[in-house]
């Protein structure tokens, strides 16, 4: 058995919790990686010229398994998510390039600690806090 965590396969289930009425259309929002409202509005309107679809979505509500319980997400964290299944390609280009700017001041931070300045500049606040 490995000890490394495999990542889970992506399903799709009903999210009741997130969900208006049983929770398919954010189950599909966020299978899909769309904005729920969005996905709210055309299923309603589709539902308005198919009447068909209201047996569909009462049928899925039925036949789609509930999202398992699992930690709440923030907000930032589904908007990721959201973007992985859009373009993930785009995000992961977006993600190395603020690795690459915290980098960047992270360098500029140590070379200030590891100066002559910085030992100055504690020392001028050593005698401006003995006041």
């Amino acid at each position: 058995m490995s000890h490394y965590q495999e990542f889970p396969t992506r399903r799709f289930f009903r999210d009741p919790k997130h969900g208006i009425f049983g929770g398919v259309c954010a189950g599909i929002a966020n299978y899909f990686g769309f904005d729920v409202t969005a996905v709210r509005l055309v299923t309603f309107f589709s539902m308005l010229f198919f009447q068909m679809l209201i047996l569909v979505y009462i049928l899925l509500v039925f036949i789609v398994p509930r999202q398992p319980n699992t930690p709440e997400r923030t907000t930032a964290e589904r908007a990721f998510d959201r973007a992985m299944r859009r373009a993930p390609k785009a995000t992961f280009a977006e993600v190395r390039y603020r690795f690459r700017d915290l980098e960047t001041r992270l360098q500029k931070m140590e070379r200030y600690v590891t100066s002559k300045r910085f030992q100055l500049d504690r020392e001028f606040d050593k005698l401006r806090n003995q006041d």
